[in-house]
């Protein structure tokens, strides 16, 4: 059947064009979903923020670099891992529902009235989840293909948007978030990717790095 051809829009496997994969269906930027714990007051649901995100980015890992300058070249190796940071980017609403609850966030990382700031990080810091959708709704309830949890996270920026007469835009706050760690889950819930137990190699001679 002409049908079958559709099976040929990949990259072959071989030169002579055997074991073709038919192409599979990518993730779609606009299938996400935000949720954010322990963010703002006290009992704050983790959804209140989440039908005012417009953007927000997937974590991102930086290793430190380490060389070892050698005899004739330099070996090198992979440091301390460090995340990136994070933009949430949120709508302004009428009620001031995401301006106070990010307000309230501000509040508990350093009190701006008193000019006193939290004791410890564990008295502001809240998690936040990035979940990718497969884009069902209503009776089809959506599925989650795959999960971020950002742990240990805090805002180190906030922008409230400003005003312009020649606009059609909403107002809206970006924040900036950094966090401590990010594990990664699969659509069954359990650890896949970063977080997942692969084993850790140790060799008996350190040759080679």
């Amino acid at each position: 059947m002409a049908v079958s051809s559709l099976n040929r829009f990949t990259v072959p496997l071989s030169s002579g064009g055997e074991g073709s994969q038919g192409l599979l269906m990518p993730k779609l930027k606009y299938r996400f979903r935000v949720s954010l714990e322990n963010f703002g007051v006290a009992g704050a649901p983790s959804t209140e923020l989440t039908k005012q995100v417009m953007t927000c980015g997937r974590p991102g890992v930086t290793f430190a670099d380490i060389n070892l300058p050698v005899y004739n070249s330099t070996v090198k190796l992979a440091g301390k891992p460090s995340w990136d940071d994070v933009e949430l980017k949120l709508r302004d609403d009428v009620t001031n529902g995401v301006t106070t609850l990010v307000g309230n966030q501000l509040q508990k990382q350093f009190d701006f009235f008193e000019q006193a700031s939290a004791a410890s990080g564990i008295d502001y810091k809240f998690s936040m989840t990035v979940d990718i959708l497969d884009g069902g709704n209503g009776a089809s309830n959506p599925s989650t293909l795959e999960s971020f949890t950002l742990l240990g996270c805090f805002i180190q920026k906030a922008v409230y948007s400003g005003g312009d007469y020649g606009s059609n835009d909403p107002l809206d706050i970006t924040l900036t978030v950094r966090y401590d760690n990010a594990l990664q889950y699969g659509s069954n819930g359990a650890p896949s990717g970063v977080g997942q137990s692969v084993g850790r190699t140790v060799r008996t001679l350190a040759l080679g790095g």
